[in-house]
């Protein structure tokens, strides 16, 4: 059996660099979004189809989204563990929690990639 101790240095870091790293991404890709409407001007169905035709950016599309599921996994967590103390109701609320992000997260493969 190991001693794993629950207090300490280190233990929330991982989410605090996930956290800053997904921010990162998806600020460059609303860079990228902003960017492409102000260089555009009168943006159309035909042009956004013709960005989104674009596998670079599909593969963008599909990070940033991963990076806005994984940030929010995080943050909505931590909220459930901060202030809801039942432990079968957080478990719950963890389970739904993980199942809509999921579900969110396949449903927009299958929007940006056309599947």
């Amino acid at each position: 059996m190991v001693n794993r101790h629950v207090i300490g240095a280190h233990y929330g870091l991982r989410d605090w660099l996930l956290q800053r790293i997904t921010a990162v991404v998806m600020l460059a890709y609303t860079i990228g979004l902003i960017f492409f409407l102000v260089m555009v001007s009168g943006a159309s169905f035909q042009g956004w189809k013709a960005l989104m035709g674009m596998t670079w950016v599909r593969v963008f599309t599909s990070v940033s989204i991963i990076a806005l599921a994984l940030h929010a996994w995080v943050g909505v967590r931590d909220i459930w563990m901060d202030y809801v103390k039942p432990l079968g109701l957080r478990l719950t609320l963890h389970v739904l929690t993980i199942l809509w992000l999921v579900a969110s997260l396949v449903y927009a493969v299958k929007v940006v990639w056309g599947v």
